[in-house]
């Protein structure tokens, strides 16, 4: 039977998601003294997260509403579900072109302003829908920025609709790499993109390195025309420099998932209230890929997506668990070793992972480990975190 963990939610999270965990378990936005966090767009950064979170699981993609690196720092990991939402927002992308092509937005605009009787209207309309005469997709290039688990969708999707397609990602997963359709030509640089897309839609997380990463520089290398999507990040298109870009014509159309007053009333920018994940269906995969993930991690010390930890799983073989998160130095896994031998206890199975500056083990042994050895291994220089999970039948 599951131990009855403590959950609090600081956002909505869909029922699906929740029911996911055990009737054992307490959830809700008032959890007080909590063992884990689940959220969606809460800001973290200025709150005082309580000394027994053991985990924060994001209901989405991006965490920089969570103050990761202190997380990191309290051996706490932090999950998302990336690619729950990859449909969703593929949907989008693909709507946003669409928008764009045919000149959709500044045409209903155009209707709305009609005034008269039907026959004026009838009139008005011949007369004036020249104005938004506008290209189809075949055979025209789309240049993807970022092929994970979205923009392999995009990629795959803008191939169907007979697109050619030219793809950048230099940090490419294997398991992303299998994902994308062999049709997508590789791209060796973002300028190489600017410079041969009539379409660039960028699917990137916002980091120091991608941070403007459509600047001046790179606009000016666009083709006359090019349509620029970003359902990512606001922070990864410098605005200034897009304006610029539609100013010289470089930039046909800006679409966009993040309004900003810069952007508000500008005629060829449309600009939607980050729609990217909001559907129902997203919102539910989401909550219950997080919610698993969370705990998987309570129960079984298991980590899988998270953004800060390396992915660690390992079947229970025996009842009695220890997991250790601690800086990634040489010799942890040598004294946390030595810490159990010199308690009698015989390691059945472990499993030792890092991920930038942090390490991760997991220890099943085959008798109960005495909290004495658990303070042992908490007071080895650079442990953050250790505890032994609840036994197991």
């Amino acid at each position: 039977m599951a131990k009855g963990y403590r959950i609090l939610t600081l956002n909505q999270i869909s029922p699906l998601g929740l029911s996911r965990l055990p009737a054992q378990y307490t959830v809700g936005s008032d959890v007080a003294q909590p063992d884990a966090v689940l959220v969606r767009s809460h800001n973290m950064h200025d709150m005082d997260i309580p000394a027994g979170v053991l985990a924060i699981g994001r209901a989405g993609a991006g965490t920089n509403n969570i103050p990761v690196k202190r997380m990191s720092e309290r051996g706490v990991p932090v999950f998302n579900a990336p690619g729950a939402n990859a449909n969703a927002v593929k949907e989008l992308v693909i709507a946003g072109m669409l928008m764009a092509a045919r000149n959709l937005v500044p045409a209903m605009k155009f209707v709305e302003g009609l005034d008269g009787d039907d026959e004026a209207l009838h009139k008005l309309v011949e007369g004036g829908k020249k104005r938004f005469a506008g290209v189809e997709l075949p055979n025209r290039t789309l240049g993807v920025i970022g092929l994970g688990a979205i923009g392999s969708l995009v990629a795959d999707a803008a191939i169907k609709l007979g697109m050619n397609v030219l793809g950048y990602d230099p940090d490419i997963t294997v398991e992303a790499a299998w994902r994308l359709p062999s049709q997508v030509r590789k791209a060796h640089s973002v300028e190489e993109v600017m410079k041969n897309s009539s379409f660039i839609t960028l699917h990137v997380p916002l980091l120091d390195a991608t941070r403007n990463l459509i600047d001046g520089e790179r606009v000016s290398m666009m083709q006359p025309g090019t349509v620029l999507l970003n359902f990512a990040r606001d922070g990864i298109v410098d605005e200034e420099a897009v304006l610029a870009g539609i100013a010289s014509q470089k930039v046909r159309a800006y679409i966009c998932d993040f309004p900003s007053n810069r952007l508000k009333d500008q005629p060829a920018v449309v600009a939607l209230p980050h729609l990217g994940a909001s559907t129902q269906e997203a919102e539910e995969n989401c909550a219950v890929m997080v919610a698993d993930q969370v705990r998987d991690y309570l129960e079984n010390g298991n980590v899988l997506n998270s953004v800060n930890f390396p992915n660690v799983r390992m079947g229970r073989e025996s009842p009695h668990r220890v997991a250790i998160a601690n800086a990634n130095v040489p010799n942890m896994v040598g004294q946390i070793s030595t810490a159990m031998a010199g308690a009698g206890l015989n390691i059945h199975n472990m499993v030792n992972k890092s991920k930038g500056e942090v390490a991760y083990t997991l220890v099943d042994v085959d008798s109960a480990v005495p909290q004495k050895v658990i303070e042992e291994i908490a007071a080895i220089s650079g442990v953050l975190m250790v505890r032994a999970l609840p036994a197991r039948a």
